[in-house]
């Protein structure tokens, strides 16, 4: 039985991922990490550099955004439900007709369909380098990445989650999800992609002998008005 949590190999390549390390401790950019509530260190204990913000990261955040767009593709083909539970998608036909597109048919579109599907389905988040200082950081909380509030609208469109781990070395520091009863091991250029429910709730473990860098964001649902044009005038 599957748990919707799967980890992809090498989808960057170990020099990059010493690239970005680099440049996140000479940028001197980094602030401490915040959660929906703010910065509680008692809840997560980082620091941050928000490449949406940050000037000179947009070719880091191209980067890290292709190299998840490889996994994205997989798990899309194994979990074509993401796409199709939420949405009635169709596409047309070489004879014109349009057809609706089952798991079968998502499954076995070539990577530039398959891309392009994505691309009007889903939109990428805004992506955190995050350091985890040895023996010190951390994010114990118990969390998902969905979540209701005023002034941060956005969170209740997250589909899935992921993280690219950048380095390795060092004990622990595990990604571990609650009721899953798993904990992903950081490994240097991996990636991990999950749901962002309730149903998966995790935390960050504190890594031990070593600090801990990963890059981090979400894979979003499109917003109701680029699927389905403005709202009719009430």
């Amino acid at each position: 039985m599957t748990d919707f949590i799967e980890v992809y190999k090498g989808v960057l390549a170990p020099e990059a991922c010493r690239l970005m390390i680099e440049r996140f401790e000479a940028g001197g950019q980094a602030q401490r990490g915040s959660t929906g509530s703010g910065v509680d260190l008692t809840l997560k204990d980082s620091w941050d550099v928000q490449l949406d913000t940050a000037p000179g990261w947009a070719d880091v955040r191209q980067q890290l955004n292709d190299a998840m767009l490889k996994g994205f593709r997989q798990y899309l083909r194994r979990y074509a439900h993401v796409a199709l539970a939420p949405l009635h998608l169709k596409m047309k036909l070489p004879s014109g007709e349009m057809q609706v597109i089952d798991a079968e048919a998502l499954a076995a579109m070539n990577d530039e369909a398959l891309t392009g599907l994505i691309g009007t389905v889903f939109r990428p988040g805004g992506i955190n380098i995050q350091k985890y200082i040895a023996d010190q950081g951390g994010y114990p909380y118990w969390h998902s990445e969905q979540y209701p509030r005023h002034d941060q609208a956005e969170a209740l469109h997250r589909a899935l989650l992921w993280t690219i781990y950048l380095n390795e070395g060092f004990d622990e520091g595990e990604t571990e999800f609650l009721y899953q009863q798993r904990k992903i091991v950081p490994r240097m250029g991996s990636l991990l992609i999950a749901p962002g429910g309730f149903t998966h709730t995790h935390r960050g473990n504190r890594p031990k002998g070593g600090d801990k860098y990963i890059a981090t964001s979400w894979v979003l649902y499109q917003r109701a008005e680029r699927l389905f044009g403005p709202a009719p005038p009430r």
